[in-house]
């Protein structure tokens, strides 16, 4: 069992280029459910199991009052493993193959209007305060590009191409693109690399965004300094940078870009990830729709 666990990591890490963070979530689940067989099924070995007892784990789990999206995750994490048990033929039939995800209720992200951004994006850093102009450049570069949180965080310095005005970003299962940057992004970026130059001690040479002392940022730290600007001019519930990716996307296709496009951009697989955007743009629809249908003249 123990082999089969350590052959299924080597898998993740070296097969499917998983993060170390995706890796964990995905052993941290299988370990869950461990336990429950360990206390509930006198050690049932995970290589014995049948669908009644993950129907059972499931039941257990939403008696704890976990929520159904969290529930599917952690099957979903189940079903990556047993179909890599049956393809090392570690078990003769999946006891997954007809499980149903459990409903999850649709949550609209609401994105923040052009309004809210250059609000924010309008306020003028403090000259020569290392913080300030970080601040701003952090929020510049996920309006500005739509990366996600530990794309930013793990930026280097050299995935800066400002002759050819691209940046490198490295995304989920190592997976690279290139992104356009706008002039005056390459020049925020300008002005905080000599404001970068005069940290000390800094303990991470090649990474672009740090801390005053020069370490590398947490993604709590950057959730918070995104949700404490935000706070002060919008009264949206969620202010996060997920709600900023969103609204790079809303925003691009609102003013005409494609959804193949903004597709690429973000780093989805499929364009199924990327339509949950386009909601936010059925209000520029249906405006276009009652200018332009002649019924409605």
């Amino acid at each position: 069992m123990v082999k089969n666990l350590q052959a299924y990591q080597d898998y993740l890490l070296k097969e499917k280029n998983y993060s170390l963070l995706t890796l964990r979530a995905y052993l941290d689940d299988i370990k869950s459910f461990q336990d429950y067989l360990s206390n509930e099924h006198e050690n049932l070995p995970l290589e014995q199991i049948n669908y009644s007892q993950v129907r059972s784990w499931i039941v257990v789990l939403v008696e704890k009052g976990i929520a159904n999206k969290s529930i599917n995750r952690k099957i979903s994490s189940l079903k990556s493993y047993y179909k890599f048990l049956l393809k090392i033929k570690q078990i003769e039939i999946n006891p997954f193959s007809k499980h149903k995800s459990l409903k999850v209720p649709k949550k609209i992200q609401i994105p923040f209007s052009e309004k809210e951004l250059n609000t924010v994006l309008d306020i003028n850093y403090i000259e020569n305060d290392f913080e300030s102009i970080r601040d701003k450049l952090i929020i510049e570069l996920f309006y500005a590009t739509g990366i996600r949180r530990a794309e930013l965080i793990n930026l280097k310095i050299n995935n800066i191409d400002k002759y050819n005005k691209t940046l490198k970003v490295l995304g989920k299962r190592n997976k690279e693109r290139i992104i356009p940057l706008l002039d005056c992004t390459i020049d925020l970026i300008s002005v905080y690399i000599i404001q970068r130059t005069k940290l000390e001690n800094i303990q991470n040479s090649d990474v672009l965004i740090l801390s005053k002392k020069g370490k590398i940022l947490s993604e709590t730290f950057v959730y918070r300094m995104i949700n404490s600007y935000f706070s002060a001019i919008s009264e949206k519930v969620k202010k996060s940078p997920h709600v900023l990716r969103h609204t790079f996307a809303t925003h691009l296709l609102n003013n005409g870009a494609d959804l193949n496009s903004v597709k690429e951009l973000l780093g989805h697989a499929s364009l199924s990830s990327t339509q949950i955007y386009t909601h936010s743009s059925l209000s520029e629809l249906q405006q276009v729709y009652k200018d332009a249908h002649p019924r409605n003249k």
